[in-house]
């Protein structure tokens, strides 16, 4: 078990160095999520919503777009050269390369959100204060159940004339259900109520997280074998 965990995370601190040499892909999703904000800034009437009702939606559609962004560039490396095969016969399990991809995908989805965080908190002027902590709570737990299945998807379309089309396309439905809990969580957070107020939508997302982390992990080795 101590070995797994040691191989997973060596593949994924290959990935992170590998995508830190050239921050294309993180450059890219911090962009998309500032246009992102940008519009949405410009498009709301301050007159007709409060900034607080319409903030937590405004985040979530934001931090969602900007996740689909970021994980095109799960197994874009591996799709020259046949380095994909050279990584399937590399002499580890599948779950162990799949955990490996999961926490390289994890770290840089949640950078990303790092850096659209304060840009939406610049442009919509909303003051997290108290609400911090259970909205980066929020925010993990809703991006480890996502990540879980777009790491998947990411393998299953690496090979596919139009990748960077059918990630969304496959990914969106399954975001569905931790975006809606994460904007139920997320909108009484950002109206000074409690965590405890928070705990049955916090509940739900640690169960997603759960069944589809273990589902992704028993259905990898099916997909890229395939």
């Amino acid at each position: 078990m101590r070995r797994a965990i040691r191989l997973a995370l060596v593949l994924a601190a290959k990935d992170l160095r590998v995508e830190f040499r050239t921050r294309t892909s993180l450059l890219s999703a911090a962009v998309f999520a500032a246009l992102v904000l940008i519009v949405f800034n410009f498009a709301r009437d301050p007159t007709a919503v409060a900034t607080i009702d319409l903030a937590p939606s405004v985040l979530w559609v934001t931090v969602a777009f900007a996740s689909v962004v970021a994980m095109n560039r799960a197994f874009t490396t591996e799709r020259e050269n046949a380095a994909f095969d050279g990584l399937l016969l590399a002499p580890v399990s599948r779950e162990v390369l799949y955990l490996g991809k999961y926490l390289a995908n994890l770290v840089f989805v949640l950078l990303v959100e790092a850096i659209t965080l304060p840009l939406f908190v610049l442009f919509f002027n909303v003051g997290l204060g108290h609400a911090l902590p259970g909205l980066l709570l929020t925010m993990l737990l809703a991006t480890a159940g996502f990540v879980a299945v777009g790491t998947v998807f990411s393998a299953m379309v690496v090979k596919t004339r139009f990748a960077e089309l059918m990630l969304p396309v496959l990914l969106l439905p399954f975001m569905v259900p931790p975006l809606i809990y994460a904007v139920r969580v997320s909108t009484p957070l950002f109206q000074g109520r409690p965590l405890s107020e928070v705990v049955a939508g916090l509940r739900f997302l640690a169960l997603y997280d759960v069944a589809f982390i273990t589902l992704s992990v028993l259905l990898f080795s099916a997909v890229v074998d395939e």
